[in-house]
This record gives structure tokens, sequence and C-alpha cells, in this order.
């Protein structure tokens, strides 16, 4: 497993907002903006469910997610890939619910993905864009 470092994760946390792609079976590609995006530990990332349908469904079908994040001020972005597990029960699944109900008591708080970073890939422009870094 690949593992996120302290630059990665400081990139990270400049983003509000982020771009979560998948693929069905097929290849049928789909990008989503997801906000309740959470490093858990180095080679883990949370996300929380609220209203995913074409992500939901991708990542039952094909456990595979790219999600990319970037720092505006400086320009530095990194893509995360990885493998999806969906939970709907559990204790990381009530932590998440809990978390997203405090927001707000109307999320519905679907179901918890867990990605496991498999890979990192720089995407800053310039020379190093698309370099494998983990």
């Amino acid at each position: 497993m690949a593992k996120l470092t302290d630059e990665m994760k400081a990139v990270f946390g400049k983003n509000k907002i982020f771009p979560v792609a998948t693929a069905s079976k097929g290849g049928v590609p789909n990008v989503a903006p997801i906000a309740f995006v959470q490093i858990v530990s180095d080679d883990t990332i949370w996300l929380g469910d609220n209203y995913m349908v074409k992500t939901l469904a991708n990542v039952k079908e094909n456990p595979k997610m790219a999600i990319h994040f970037w720092d505006p001020e400086t320009k530095k972005c990194f893509q995360v890939k990885g493998t999806v597990e969906v939970k709907t029960a559990g204790d990381d699944y009530e932590k998440v619910k809990k978390m997203i109900k405090a927001k707000n008591e109307k999320y519905p708080a679907k179901s918890l993905l867990v990605m496991k970073i498999t890979e990192v890939f720089e995407c800053t422009p310039g020379a190093s864009a698309g370099k494998k870094v983990a």
C-alpha cells in the first residue's frame, strides 16, 4: 500500500470539495464532487455518502477510485488511487454517521466508503506531472 506524506496531507487539507472518479464494471466513468472526505491514516481515506448514486453503484461493481486534491496557491496537486470498501454498519460507519449528523441532522449518512490507497501521482504542471510518487 502507498502512504501519504506530510506534504500530501498539507495539500489535502487545503480542499473542501474533492473530485472523486470511479468507473462502472463496463468502464463508464463518473466524477462527483464529494465534501465529506477525511484522511484517517497514512494509507486510508474515508468518504461519507449522503447522496451518492453513480459513485456508489460504480464502487459496488468496480471497487476502484481516484481522488484529486490541490493547493490553489502553489498549484501543487496529487491524485490518489485506491480500492474501496462500502460499510453500512459497524464502529467506523457509526463514527462517520455521527460526524455527518453533527454537521446537519438532515444529512442521510447512508454509508461509509473506505479507500485503501494503492498509488499516489504528482499532477502539478511541469516535468513531474504524472509521476508516481507513492
